[in-house]
């Protein structure tokens, strides 16, 4: 049997202990999720670029790669590559109307250096792949003792005969040809006076050969005509 006193003090304990399961049991056992308009969710958006994409370069050698070498290069490096042209004959080249390195004063040293001396240089024509200078002996008392020296674009060929003549002029000439004509004397003809009239011979550079289109008189002659 229970205290009167006793009821009295635990009643209010078991109310409040009733109130509070009625209030939980109100409000639902589960937990309800309130979504507000407007909100920002949760999860993270990617990210969109705001300009133009580049693509990835791709670097692509066009050569052959060199291994290592003594100057540092490393292996794998593209080799520089270079194009060649095959270049054309010297007298092709030539810029029309332009002197060759050292022009007259060269060509007239190769003549000075061979004991010949050319006083006339209006023969010589420096536009012309072909040129020639007439030079007279420098040790000669009477100027009868004459040779034909050629250039190609400045570079010294060669006289038109291995011994001299009396007398020589140029009669035409063209970028690749001259014409020489040579005085003729008979046996007896004194040096001043050639009697047998002239031949003219043609000279023509072929492939950077100069080469006589015509027969060269003889030096000399006891029955016929020659150049002395």
């Amino acid at each position: 049997m229970f205290h009167p006193t006793c009821i009295r003090a635990s009643l209010p304990v078991a109310v409040v202990a009733a109130v509070s399961m009625a209030l939980l049991g109100g409000c639902g056992g589960s937990t309800k999720t309130v979504s507000v308009a407007g909100a920002p969710t949760t999860s993270s958006p990617a990210t969109t670029p705001t300009g133009p994409t580049t693509p990835p370069t791709t670097s692509t050698a066009t050569g052959p790669t060199t291994g290592p070498t003594s100057g540092g290069t490393p292996a794998g490096t593209p080799a520089t590559t270079s194009t060649r042209t095959a270049t054309a004959p010297a007298f092709a080249e030539k810029e029309q109307g332009a002197p060759a390195a050292g022009g007259l004063p060269a060509a007239l040293a190769v003549v000075r250096a061979h004991g010949y001396t050319a006083s006339d240089t209006s023969d010589y024509h420096p536009g012309q792949t072909l040129r020639v200078l007439l030079g007279t002996g420098s040790h000669s008392n009477d100027g009868y003792d004459k040779q034909a020296f050629f250039f190609v674009d400045g570079r010294y060929l060669g006289t038109d005969a291995s011994r001299p003549s009396a007398q020589i002029s140029v009669v035409s000439q063209s970028d690749t040809e001259v014409t020489l004509a040579y005085r003729l004397y008979h046996p007896n003809d004194p040096l001043c006076c050639p009697g047998g009239g002239e031949a003219h011979v043609r000279f023509q550079l072929n492939n950077g050969r100069l080469v006589p289109l015509d027969p060269i008189p003889p030096a000399s002659s006891t029955t016929g005509t020659s150049r002395q």
